[in-house]
């Protein structure tokens, strides 16, 4: 009700008040909040924030736990800090949790449940509507724009500047940050490297929309699309350096020494964080030619790179297995395979369970290879902050056995105590 007291009177303040003014009402609101779903051009239910409209139910309640809504002083003011007046929308100026660059819990948490509610932290005046969006269904496989490649991943909504959440830019570069390679043929190849994909063969579907993100040293492509090549070694012709702080040592493979990266495709997303958010998640996917070929120089990798790196971590790679392995073959996640014999495979020293077989990988190229189903990635982050993600693959010294990385259905951690961890989450044998 304070909001819409607030809404009237910069509506008089405007000499709008009345039926007269009816093509005034945008801009006012826009002055008092945002209107709903606002900032950005891919914004929707619950992507942006605005006053509750006048049919609101007044029980509507936040998630404060500091008292009344009303902490003194004027509407203009910024009581809590949170860079929101009530003015500006801020339903709630006691608690900085609160405003419109906030999301609506209920939410996916660190441990795969839900956060409680009803409650309406964004300010739009419409409890719990934060969900990740349906905005990849229809996208073409081969399409080049890196802001749909967010999309593909449930990274909607754009925002509109400082004080908006949602995806700043987007863009493809190679493992290492660099611009991609230069040249039609060169292009076309890293092109290839990337593709928007409805699942990836039969048995492996989207986690979250319409649409997955494959990154490739190879084509990013199944054996029935368009472009694709087999990933026993496609050779793109091209190499770049070393993602920051790579190379890394697979664990009990003596003394490897990983080759320098050869046909990378990657892309870099930099986001800025809703403001009662303190964590993320998405789920990835990893099939390798290079089974059973393990602990060698020519192992691929597929990476996840964050910027700032978070703070219990000596670096910004967040995709490791429990012993600290990066993603390759070398990873204890393989479980996608198939040997000789009964399980457990042992390839060079190293025990394989491969208690999934390799349906999984039926229509992908890697029939009778190996990958890892699918799996979640958690990691920290603080509220207001602006995040750089780089996922990307690579080949490591030669352009052949190729590997394909999948990333799908990021998700807000609005719970605090986020840590950086990668486990298992993959569809009932």
């Amino acid at each position: 009700m304070r909001a819409w007291l607030n809404f009237l009177s910069v509506m008089a303040a405007a000499g709008c008040l009345g039926v007269a003014c009816t093509g005034n009402i945008g801009p006012v609101l826009d002055l008092v909040g945002g209107n709903a779903g606002s900032g950005g051009t891919d914004g929707g239910v619950g992507s942006g924030g605005g006053v509750p409209p006048t049919t609101a139910d007044a029980t509507i309640t936040t998630s404060t736990t500091t008292g009344s809504a009303d902490c003194g002083g004027l509407p203009d003011d910024d009581a809590d800090g949170d860079g929101f007046s009530e003015l500006q929308g801020d339903c709630d100026d006691c608690n900085a949790r609160v405003n419109p660059n906030a999301i609506d819990p209920p939410t996916v948490t660190g441990d795969g449940g839900a956060a409680a509610g009803p409650v309406d932290d964004d300010c739009n005046g419409i409890p719990d509507d934060y969900a990740p969006e349906m905005c990849d269904d229809g996208l073409p496989l081969d399409d080049d724009d890196p802001y749909n490649a967010a999309k593909a991943v449930e990274l909607c909504k754009r925002s509109s500047g400082p004080g908006d959440w949602g995806v700043v830019s987007a863009k493809w570069v190679m493992v290492d940050g660099s611009p991609p390679p230069q040249g039609d043929e060169l292009r076309e190849n890293f092109h290839l490297g990337h593709g928007l994909l409805p699942g990836f063969g039969p048995n492996v579907t989207p986690r979250g929309g319409a649409r997955l993100l494959a990154l490739s040293s190879g084509t990013a492509r199944q054996q029935q699309d368009e472009g694709y090549e087999s990933p026993s070694g496609f050779d793109k012709r091209y190499e770049s350096d070393f993602p920051e702080d790579f190379p890394k040592h697979p664990r009990d493979c003596g003394d490897l020494v990983p080759a320098k990266p050869s046909d990378p495709t990657a892309i870099e997303i930099t986001i800025r964080v809703p403001s009662n958010v303190h964590g993320f998640s998405f789920h990835v996917n990893y099939a390798t030619f290079d089974w059973p070929y393990v602990c060698t120089d020519f192992n691929d990798y597929f990476i996840a790179l964050l910027s700032p790196r978070p703070p219990d971590l000596i670096d910004g790679h967040i995709l490791f297995d429990g012993q600290s392995n990066a993603m390759s073959i070398n990873n204890t996640f393989i479980d996608v395979c198939t040997c000789e014999g009964d399980s457990p495979c042992n390839a060079d020293g190293s025990r394989y369970d491969c208690h999934r077989g390799t349906l999984e990988l039926l229509g992908t190229g890697f029939e009778n290879r190996a990958g890892t189903s699918w799996l979640r990635t958690s990691a920290p982050v603080e509220p207001n902050q602006e995040i750089t993600i780089r996922w990307g693959a690579y080949d490591a010294g030669d352009h052949l056995l190729d590997s394909t990385g999948l990333i799908d259905n990021w998700q807000w951690l609005t719970e605090e105590g986020v840590r950086v961890v990668t486990v298992e989450d993959r569809p009932a044998l």
